[in-house]
Order: C-alpha cells, then sequence, then structure tokens
C-alpha cells in the first residue's frame, strides 16, 4: 500500500473514531453540559465544508471521512441544543437499556 494511502487511512481512522465515544457517552448520560455549543458549531461547519469540498472534486475519502464526521458531529451538537427531555427521548430511542442517565 502507498504510503499517501496509508496516511489517508489513518486520519481517517482517527477522526472518525474521536466522535464515537462522545457521542455514545452524551446517549448514555444524556449530559452535555461540557460541551461548548461554539466550537461545535464550528465543528459542524468544517465538516460540511470539507464534505461539499469532496464532493466538488469527487474524491470519495474526502466525502466518506467527513460524511461520517458530520452526522456525529452535528448528533453531538444536535443534543447539545436539545432541551433534557428531548436529549431522553432521543437516547432513549437509540439505547432503550433501563438505568440510562
Amino acid at each position: 500500500m502507498e504510503p499517501v494511502t496509508l496516511i489517508g487511512a489513518a486520519a481517517t481512522l482517527c477522526s472518525t473514531v474521536s466522535f464515537a465515544p462522545q457521542a455514545w457517552k452524551i446517549i448514555k448520560s444524556r449530559d452535555t453540559a461540557a460541551i461548548s455549543m461554539l466550537t461545535y458549531s464550528f465543528t459542524v461547519a468544517g465538516f460540511a465544508f470539507w464534505l461539499a469540498y469532496g464532493i466538488l472534486l469527487l474524491e470519495w475519502p474526502l466525502i466518506v471521512t467527513n460524511g461520517v464526521c458530520l452526522v456525529l458531529s452535528a448528533f453531538i451538537l444536535t443534543m447539545k441544543i436539545l432541551p433534557r427531555d428531548g436529549k431522553n427521548a432521543v437516547a432513549d430511542a437509540i439505547d432503550p437499556a433501563p438505568g440510562n442517565g
């Protein structure tokens, strides 16, 4: 495998994996107090622009990576914005196990 492909694969793995634990923690705890709405707003916008850039270039690695990161970061931002009842409803729909939060 080419070094450039390995670097791209490592970047994809790191980028996508970095948001999953935060999203899962929010689902389990329903707590977003420590999340910065401003920071996640910029993060979501950045991934949206990177996704658009990848689409314009027809570069599938950029499209897939930034598409997944956009979904995960937008989920976290949405959970930050939602009132407590909304967070509970979304989290229960994803993980209905008793004893959450």
